[in-house]
């Protein structure tokens, strides 16, 4: 099988049910979206960080491939059985940051964006998602989401925030804050 159909040269794209439309329609920019946010997410992995980490942020990635193929899918001709998001796939997300507040100081302002480059790295992950969040939003205003997947994307990008601080915090590195000019 070739990687190259050339069905796509004049802008459109194929849903699975076999439904065609354009590339910027904004179901293509949520799954697109959210397929970049996969992909900085195994960028993030493949740095020194902590296994755990990596198992979650794999496990993350494994979900966000769900989403995509929901997205992906024409929702009234599709007839393939697509995997499924869970309330345990949020728990597992509220979980995993639990465990690392517990170890982190009490938040008392805004952190800007940096740290230790891992952490930079997570919080770029984080701005992403929350762009796939606002996309998700958009085609839901549209065509409708299954809440669970907004549940997941917004507690996602929380996850991304929380992990980001933990990799500061796991390299020794000071949080920089936000200190407002008067």
């Amino acid at each position: 099988m070739k990687i190259y159909t050339k069905k796509g040269d004049q802008g459109s794209t194929g849903l699975i049910g076999g439904t065609r439309v354009s590339k910027g329609d904004v179901r293509i920019e949520a799954y697109g979206t959210v397929d970049e946010l996969n992909s900085y997410i195994g960028l993030l992995s493949t740095l020194d960080i902590d296994p755990r980490y990596v198992a979650q942020l794999q496990e993350i990635q494994d979900r966000l491939f769900t989403i995509g193929s929901h997205f992906a899918a024409d929702p009234e001709k599709s007839k393939m059985q697509l995997p499924d998001l869970t309330e345990e796939d949020v728990a597992k997300l509220e979980h995993w940051m639990d465990v690392m507040d517990d170890t982190l100081p009490a938040l008392t302002a805004f952190i800007l964006p940096g740290g230790h480059p891992t952490s930079a790295h997570a919080h770029v992950a984080r701005c992403i998602c929350r762009r796939a969040e606002r996309m998700t939003v958009t085609l839901d205003e549209l065509e409708g989401v299954e809440a669970l997947v907004l549940t997941y994307l917004n507690r996602l990008s929380d996850y991304l925030f929380v992990l980001a601080r933990k990799l500061s915090h796991d390299k020794g590195v000071n949080e920089h804050t936000w200190t407002p000019r008067h």
